[in-house]
């Protein structure tokens, strides 16, 4: 029989995740109430969570790997897809535009691992961390220079069937819908074309919405989403 939470449970289990952040981590205390905030919600068993920490622990800070450690959590899919076409396609790049793409990859698993003692355990948290991280890192590190000359090194990343469910795949357009007129034209009618072919003329929306998008982006210079991502409304944890 399950035993129901006492009034000071939540605080005492915030304080332990809390300790647990600053002593495996060596962030700042502050930096990991930050990450607290929204642990209200259900508890995961240890058993993934262990699972999902041994992987970031034992993986390097170079190269795809930590980035396999939420394939089975929370439907975040798409992270190592996305590290592992960067990363192909490197190459193309000139050595500055090499530098922001490796750059940014190596913030995202800096950040994953230092975040997710941290994080509550609800699955609509662990999404967010991630959504932020990506925005945060491809932001920092300027990825917008590295790709606005060759869209078609992450052509296979901007597809129409990768934008459901909302995803690191949906976070990244939505960065490259920052990236000027030319790459945000790219990727509209690229999607547009994808969208048509599945649902006819219910996708020539698109080009209202990038209508929309030019207008939006001359007066406002938000570091949110152009599309942004429900994360708030979901309570499941992980699986």
């Amino acid at each position: 029989m399950s035993r129901r939470n006492k009034p000071g449970d939540d605080s005492l289990r915030r304080a332990q995740v809390s300790l647990t952040c600053v002593l495996q981590t060596r962030m700042d205390a502050t930096v990991c109430h930050q990450f607290l905030l929204e642990n209200t919600g259900s508890i995961i068993s240890r058993a993934p969570e262990t699972e999902i920490q041994s992987c970031l622990v034992s993986s390097g800070d170079v190269g795809c790997g930590m980035f396999q450690c939420f394939n089975n959590s929370c439907e975040i899919q798409g992270l190592h897809h996305i590290c592992l076409t960067l990363l192909h396609n490197a190459g193309r790049y000139d050595s500055q535009g090499k530098s922001f793409v490796k750059d940014a990859l190596r913030c995202l698993a800096l950040g994953l691992r230092q975040r997710f003692s941290c994080v509550s355990r609800r699955c609509s948290a662990v999404k967010e961390m991630v959504f932020s991280l990506q925005r945060d890192c491809y932001s920092k590190h300027r990825l917008c220079l590295a790709l606005q000359d060759h869209m078609e090194t992450i052509v296979n990343l901007v597809h129409f069937h990768l934008m459901f469910p909302p995803g690191p795949y949906v976070e990244l357009v939505n960065f490259l819908l920052t990236c000027g007129d030319k790459v945000r034209s790219w990727v509209s009618r690229r999607l547009r074309g994808q969208c048509e072919q599945h649902w006819g003329a219910l996708c020539s929306s698109f080009s209202s919405v990038e209508n929309q998008l030019s207008t939006s982006l001359q007066h406002h210079h938000s570091k949110q989403p152009l599309y942004p991502i429900a994360t708030g409304m979901d309570t499941h944890t992980y699986k």
